[in-house]
């Protein structure tokens, strides 16, 4: 018989075996429903071998994490789950969510990891070419301060480059200048677009539904791909300090390749 135990999450019961740490999805996870029985987790939509998961639940500075093995069966309405169509998977970070101990907003996100998902990436910009391709529709913003990160190359201490949306506006960033590059300043919730970084001979391509919009110069040996909802807001700037108000990104598409 295979052993159970049981895990708990801000407030969430996770029921999870030896093998694999799963939350029921609950509504849209009901065992007598045929889409989540077709697509019970994030993993089923969407390729995560190489990657892992920070959710904003957990101890403060110390938010839950998920590796492979447990991320192939892992879900957690309503931080992280699949969409009833079975086609995209939705990420979720309210405000008051735990951060890690370097940031102080919250995040529901994927790290890139190598090796199935045992090591964390590490790549360089000068050697070899590292592209990510995300597809993706910011879905809800944060009050008081509507900032939220959708995709980004992060390289050792601090993001190198990121999809950031502020309001209407949705912006591809340069280090600390968050408005390096104005994509759009008419954004609608919900519209998908494909966010695409190509990073080869110290640049950064960074690309909008196939038209490249900006090239960066960056020679880091430390990058690494991200993907999710990164919440630029937290319960100092951004009310009520509750679940209900939050960021959230759904994708439908995440490929990495490295040449």
């Amino acid at each position: 018989m295979t052993r159970m135990r049981i895990v708990a999450l801000a407030g969430i019961t996770a029921v999870a075996s030896a093998a694999a740490l799963a939350i029921p999805a609950q509504a849209d996870a009901d065992p007598h429903d045929a889409t989540a029985a077709r697509c019970p987790y994030p993993a089923d939509v969407l390729d995560l071998t190489n990657w892992k998961l920070t959710l904003p639940t957990g101890e403060d500075e110390d938010p839950t994490e998920i590796t492979q093995p447990d991320l192939a069966t892992f879900s957690a309405t309503p931080w992280f789950r699949v969409t009833g169509d079975c086609d995209a998977v939705r990420f979720r970070s309210a405000v008051d969510g735990v951060t890690t101990g370097g940031s102080s907003y919250p995040r529901a996100e994927l790290r890139e990891m190598t090796d199935g998902g045992k090591e964390e990436a590490g790549w360089s910009t000068t050697e070899g070419t590292h592209t990510l391709v995300v597809d993706e529709a910011f879905m809800a913003l944060p009050n008081d301060k509507p900032h939220l990160v959708g995709a980004q190359i992060h390289g050792g201490d601090d993001d190198v480059t990121v999809f950031r949306l502020e309001g209407s506006k949705l912006y591809i960033t340069k280090g600390d200048d968050s408005h390096h590059h104005l994509v759009t300043d008419d954004y609608e919730l919900g519209t998908e677009f494909e966010a695409k970084f190509v990073a080869r001979n110290g640049k950064i391509d960074v690309y909008y539904n196939g038209e490249r919009e900006t090239t960066i110069s960056d020679d880091g040996d430390t990058n690494y791909f991200k993907a999710g909802a990164y919440t630029q807001a937290n319960c100092e700037n951004s009310d009520p300090c509750d679940g209900d108000n939050h960021g959230e990104v759904r994708i439908s598409g995440l490929k990495v390749t490295h040449t």
